[in-house]
């Protein structure tokens, strides 16, 4: 008889997927296995984990002796294989079209663009102006007037949209893209409120190694400034 594994998820929560991934799972109580994977420390590019994505990349989940990659594929997997309530991702067909219309669009407009400002955060003029231009979208084509970004119930849209603009949080500058917009800061608050603990778990190594670089940053001025006065002495 062959033996059943449970659910596990290969993540690495200072990937913005990987979050989103992660909240799902943890504020729906999916039973479910972490595998950490760290970027920055290559084990990505291990022959191990090559076996379960060529491409070299996270989130990857194994559900029994299923293998799935893609943050947008898995979480939409999750809310239609597990007990969750339904409007994470809505049956109904009207209402899973603007999910799937948000998704579909997420991957060439906010992630992209959310990325260059916290790759680049000192050369930022031209990134910032095209993620704002992204954020009227986001707020005229999908939020509009409604709670989240696909209606009254929050969806994966939502957890894919708000992991991609805190990772510009994580920066050492902790800048907050968006300060400028109050419509798309109430919606934050409402994905914070209805995911609870889940939110900050999933973020919780992303502004610790910011605050850890802000330490090291902070104490290069210091010396910087100390070593200037001794040669000028």
């Amino acid at each position: 008889m062959a033996t059943v594994r449970s659910l596990e998820v290969y993540l690495d929560l200072l990937s913005q997927p990987c979050r989103a991934v992660h909240i799902l799972l943890t504020c729906n109580r999916i039973p479910h296995k972490v595998q950490t994977v760290a970027l920055r420390k290559g084990e990505n590019r291990t022959a191990e984990f090559t076996k379960l994505n060529p491409m070299k990349k996270v989130p990857v989940m194994v559900d029994n002796s299923f293998t799935l990659t893609e943050s947008d594929a898995i979480l939409k997997y999750l809310a239609s294989k597990y007990d969750i309530p339904e409007h994470w991702y809505p049956w109904q067909p009207e209402r899973r079209a603007r999910v799937d219309e948000y998704t579909a669009w997420h991957h060439t407009n906010t992630r992209p663009h959310a990325a260059e400002v916290f790759i680049l955060e000192v050369v930022l003029d031209g990134a910032l102006a095209q993620l704002d231009d992204t954020l009227d979208k986001l707020e005229s084509m999908f939020l509009r007037r409604q709670p989240f970004l696909c209606g009254d119930d929050i969806t994966v849209a939502d957890l894919l949209a708000v992991c991609e603009l805190m990772q510009v949080r994580g920066s050492a500058s902790g800048r907050d893209v968006l300060l400028k917009h109050p419509q798309l800061q109430r919606w934050r608050s409402r994905v914070q409120a209805a995911v609870g603990d889940s939110f900050h778990q999933a973020h919780a190594i992303l502004f610790t190694i910011r605050d850890r670089h802000r330490l090291c940053f902070s104490d290069l001025k210091i010396f910087l400034f100390l070593k200037e006065k001794s040669l000028n002495c």
